[in-house]
């Protein structure tokens, strides 16, 4: 193959969960330390990473279209790398069906993007899957920059096997990354300016290691010695499972003032039977009883969940206890989907798969419930006091827009600058934002 001048600017387009966001901006880190630059905005870029999520419907499909839209005027097309989980799915399949696409990589492997980089300036191409996770976290660079709130990814895989779920084969197993790296990538993000530092993971709350005097710890214990790193005003986490929640995270909660007073725990559906096909390892009863348990520890803590609807066999009664389960829980945001067959998983394979108009009806059904409950927990919130994040100017002159606690986006007016604490009273509320009156700047 005709080999080609190497890339001098990138883009990394990241789709889906905060971790593949996490994994874009440690891609992005490694093809800075090359000598790469990102494209300005609005001008093309050398080298396109497309860094893939396979959760969604059809998610193979749109990869191909994306590569598609890449064609520029002239019919050349930039470098193209497909990365993430799609990546790690169809691997050569993306090789087979797309020639424009020079580099494949899943989501253990990217830290060999440089190498493959060497490959496809001499006009060969690649495809690496591997999944040696320990590896790829060792050979990132050194977190040099970060916004006020930023991603530390502290376990990745899941050995759940949810069976409408592909993550157990697009990431592989559990496993938690050590304690003193994960301390001194905290440092370095606050060092970076970040104030704000939300811990990721698949299940993030499996995560497990020794600390500095080699004692066994769990998430809290991590939690509990990230909140002693001065310039960390915040610290949340996701995703959580049911099952890996532990005494000592729920009194953390209680306990340590520098974590959120937010917990998305997904909940997938309100029926046993229905959890049950799906390999969940709680009942509504049992996830009920542990939100109590979270409220009892913090009582303003503000819930978030996830949900399927048309799961295989679902009924409409079954969809109905999904229904209660919401109007018992009253969650301040939720994300919610329909059920869509992924490749190789055992719900794919399950008879009395749902007709999407009733997938359609039940799922407008479900968000309408939610957002009625996610406006009162706005509404809720008028009147109350708290500190606000900065994380951006907002759409006017003088505005800017940041965080709660509770993870709301609050805009005001007044003098402050990104990453500033700023102690705000809210004042309005809308369905998805509120509006509030500046107190004071909060010491930085």
């Amino acid at each position: 193959m005709r080999q080609s001048p190497p890339p001098r600017t990138y883009r990394v387009k990241s789709f889906g969960c905060q971790m593949n966001v996490y994994d874009g901006e440690r891609m992005a880190e490694l093809l800075a330390d090359r000598g790469l630059s990102p494209a300005p905005e609005g001008q093309e870029a050398d080298l396109v990473v497309l860094n893939t999520c396979h959760i969604r419907e059809k998610a193979a499909e749109k990869v191909y279209s994306d590569i598609g839209r890449l064609r520029k005027e002239d019919g050349t097309r930039p470098l193209i790398a497909v990365a993430g989980c799609v990546a790690q799915a169809e691997g050569e399949e993306i090789m087979a069906r797309a020639p424009a696409v020079s580099l494949v990589v899943g989501p253990q492997a990217y830290h060999r993007l440089p190498e493959m980089l060497d490959k496809a300036a001499r006009g060969e191409r690649a495809t690496d899957t591997d999944m040696p996770a320990d590896a790829k976290f060792a050979a990132l660079p050194a977190r040099r920059k970060a916004g006020p709130s930023a991603f530390l990814t502290v376990q990745e895989g899941c050995d759940k096997f949810c069976t409408y779920c592909v993550v157990p084969y697009t990431r592989g197993a559990e496993i938690s990354r050590p304690f003193k790296d994960l301390v001194e990538e905290a440092r370095r993000l606050a060092e970076a300016g970040a104030r704000e530092i939300t811990l990721l993971g698949q299940n993030v709350n499996a995560w497990s290691g020794e600390d500095a005097k080699g004692r066994a710890i769990g998430l809290d214990g991590l939690i509990r010695v990230l909140a002693g790193i001065p310039e960390i005003a915040r610290i949340r986490y996701t995703t959580s499972h049911p099952n890996d929640m532990s005494d000592g995270l729920i009194a953390a909660h209680g306990e340590v003032g520098k974590l959120m007073p937010y917990l998305h725990l997904p909940v997938q559906s309100g029926s046993d039977r229905v959890l049950k096909a799906m390999n969940r390892s709680h009942t509504a009863d049992s996830y009920l009883a542990l939100l109590d348990r979270f409220r009892a520890a913090r009582p303003d803590i503000a819930l978030s969940g996830d949900f399927i609807v048309g799961f295989p066999g679902e009924t409409e009664a079954e969809f109905e206890e999904t229904l209660q389960l919401v109007d018992a829980v009253r969650y301040a945001a939720a994300f919610s989907f329909k059920y869509s067959p992924r490749p190789g998983t055992p719900a794919a394979r399950m008879d009395n798969q749902v007709p999407a108009p009733v997938m359609d009806e039940r799922l407008q059904r479900l968000q309408a419930a939610l957002n009625r409950d996610q406006f009162a927990f706005n509404l809720a919130s008028v009147g109350r006091s708290c500190e606000v994040l900065v994380e951006r100017k907002g759409k006017y002159p003088g505005q800017w827009l940041g965080k709660s606690p509770w993870l709301q986006s609050v805009h005001f007016e007044g003098e402050a600058a990104i990453g500033d604490l700023v102690s705000v009273e809210l004042t309005e509320a809308g369905p998805n934002s509120l509006h509030g009156r500046p107190l004071e700047l909060a010491a930085v």
